[in-house]
């Protein structure tokens, strides 16, 4: 598989043992409708995900979860064998039920289930990263990640998982996990308008730790402020192009994994997430979230 020689925006990140591109890939929009079922075209899928890997990218999200066991078996059918460059990056805690709603799923027993699953369907040995997603689908809520967490930390020293992140968390339950076993990324909801973590990804900055966020556009309703769309209008770019470049230059911690079923809006994010916003351009954006 050729790699194209054109670098991606914001260059690399150490995740572990791995180096990898600040800007990735997530494939929960590959899924059919609300992240249930298949793509309504597989071979544009397959397509996406090769077309990701030859840009360069080296960072792929997914889960289980999503389809369920779609977009992880439209990754191993894509690009399995992968190359080694690769980091795939998964997620459990969380289930699917037929109303297409996300129960949660942190006993023991379910988490090595979920682990299992996602080897099957990813075709591997070992998981290159897996997320102890903690919360509901309102955003992180208090309570204890202790139990949850040693379960993977076992999986871990059992072979069967290489790096260990935690996603839709508080801060608690951070300084919990980490008083566990190192972590190397948080992946949480972040953007434009939604800034609650702003001081976290400081901190995390700090102390070498990659976050992750979900959602960089808005999720499923897009983001949309006057604010955004006067920059965007200056730059000649799409608002969605501005909110992406504004997160590449937000932190160098900060891996992008915007997620698209088609190759030319993912040729779209990578020219986005590269444009060079000015100081000005910066303030005017920053004023979104401060005013949430």
């Amino acid at each position: 598989m050729t790699t194209s020689s054109t670098p991606l925006p914001g260059g690399t990140w150490q995740l572990g043992d791995s180096t990898v591109t600040r800007f990735g890939y997530g494939a929960m929009q590959l899924a059919g409708p609300w992240v249930m079922g298949p793509p309504a075209d597989q071979d544009g899928a397959l397509a996406v995900l090769r077309e990701a890997v030859s840009m360069g990218i080296t960072h792929i999200d997914t889960s289980d979860a999503y389809g369920p066991r779609v977009t992880n078996e439209l990754i191993r059918k894509a690009l399995h064998p992968y190359p080694e460059s690769l980091l795939i990056a998964t997620k459990v805690g969380a289930t699917r039920d037929a109303q297409g709603g996300w129960p949660t799923a942190r006993r023991p027993e379910d988490l090595r289930k979920q682990v299992h699953e996602n080897l099957e369907s990813l075709g591997v040995e070992t998981l290159d990263l897996v997320n102890m997603r903690m919360g509901d689908a309102q955003g992180p809520q208090p309570g204890s990640i202790t139990e949850a967490f040693e379960t993977l930390v076992d999986l871990q020293r059992e072979g069967l998982i290489r790096h260990l992140g935690v996603s839709n968390v508080t801060a608690e339950q951070i300084a919990e996990a980490r008083g566990i076993a190192p972590i190397m990324c948080v992946q949480n909801m972040y953007n434009l308008a939604h800034r609650h973590d702003d001081n976290l990804v400081d901190d995390l900055a700090a102390d070498g730790i990659a976050y992750v966020p979900f959602f960089p556009l808005g999720g499923f309703t897009p983001l949309q402020s006057d604010a955004l769309s006067r920059v965007a209008s200056r730059l000649q770019a799409t608002p969605m192009a501005v909110a992406l470049a504004w997160l590449m230059q937000r932190s160098p911690n900060i891996l992008l994994i915007p997620g698209t079923s088609s190759t030319a809006h993912l040729h779209e994010n990578i020219a986005g997430a590269g444009l060079s916003l000015s100081d000005e351009d910066v303030a005017e954006l920053d004023s979104i979230g401060h005013s949430a």
